[in-house]
């Protein structure tokens, strides 16, 4: 998780790609989810494969986690949000749903974007206009998608273990994730 958070902040301020931002999301927080959901599996004497079946859920979860709370960051109120909107652009992050507009974006909508992670700032390009990109390019969208993919890989992972009360509530977990509004 700290290696997750060093490497977060030597991108700060830097384009990445996919590949790089799912990297950097599991170093910082599925794999917190997944060792969490592993040592609960572990401290009940489940067997190994039951453990791999929990991590997994948990990485997906994550997954899932992150990313709906990286599109909370663009598009909340602040009162509800309870922190200050749209402070990963401003601290240069580039999160999934910016990767994907910077990737179908015109050069302007590419540059405005750029001018943001770059000036930490909403001085010169202002958030409504940021959200009006994301918007356009269906990145949004593209990004709570891909969280509703994740959490529903969550779901499937523990698919065979049996009914419990313990999984009932799993199972409802990844619905909450992704449907929250803080």
């Amino acid at each position: 998780m700290v290696e997750g958070e060093l490497l977060q902040m030597q991108k700060l301020g830097h384009l990445i790609n996919e590949e790089e931002y799912f990297d950097l999301i599991y170093r910082k927080t599925a794999c917190l989810f997944s060792v969490s959901m592993q040592l609960g599996g572990a401290i009940t004497h489940a067997s190994p494969e039951i453990e791999s079946q929990l991590g997994e859920y948990g990485r997906n979860l994550g997954l899932a986690f992150q990313i709906v709370d990286d599109v909370l960051d663009l598009t909340a109120a602040e009162d509800i949000l309870g922190k200050p909107v749209a402070s990963d652009l401003r601290e240069g992050k580039a999160t999934l749903a910016v990767i994907h507009a910077l990737e179908r974006g015109t050069g302007a909508d590419r540059e405005a974007i750029r001018t943001v992670l770059s000036e930490r700032s909403f001085a010169t390009v202002s958030r409504a206009d940021i959200l009006e990109i994301l918007e356009r390019h269906g990145s949004l969208a593209y990004a709570m998608d891909t969280a509703c993919a994740y959490a529903e890989a969550a779901r499937l992972s523990i698919a065979e273990l049996p009914y419990s009360e313990a999984k009932r509530a799993l199972l409802w977990v990844p619905g909450f994730v992704t449907s929250r509004d803080r």
